[in-house]
């Protein structure tokens, strides 16, 4: 399952037009965000460490360690999220584990791909 399943009735997505920087690296973070229509792209400084597709999760790791965004997102073409607060991220993992498996999967990948990038120079 992808995740955008989980979300194809949210009521109030986040709209961005192409162009448009969903959250800046180092600001305050309080939600992630679940990828529905469109396409982003995840920027460590000035370098694009990801294009994300529909059902990517961005901004995660507000909700695990309650730090400062570590990247900058921008949508590549017009997009729409699901936005995921503390609390239904909770209800979330409470009441699906398939999500709570594809977040901390999330994650590795992340870990995974970051240690190449480093390890190329």
């Amino acid at each position: 399952m992808n995740p955008a399943d989980l979300f194809a009735h949210e009521e109030t997505p986040v709209i961005l037009a192409a162009g448009e920087t969903l959250f800046h690296a180092g600001a305050a973070a309080d939600a992630m965000f679940i990828l529905l229509e469109g396409s982003l792209q995840i920027l460590v400084g000035d370098k694009v460490v990801e294009n994300s597709e529909r059902g990517a999760i961005v901004g995660e790791m507000a909700l695990v360690d309650n730090s400062a965004r570590g990247a900058t997102v921008v949508a590549s073409v017009p997009s729409k999220l699901a936005k995921v607060d503390q609390r239904r991220f909770q209800r979330l993992i409470q009441q699906n584990p398939f999500f709570a498996t594809h977040v901390m999967k999330v994650l590795v990948d992340r870990i995974r791909s970051m240690n190449k990038l480093l390890a190329a120079g």
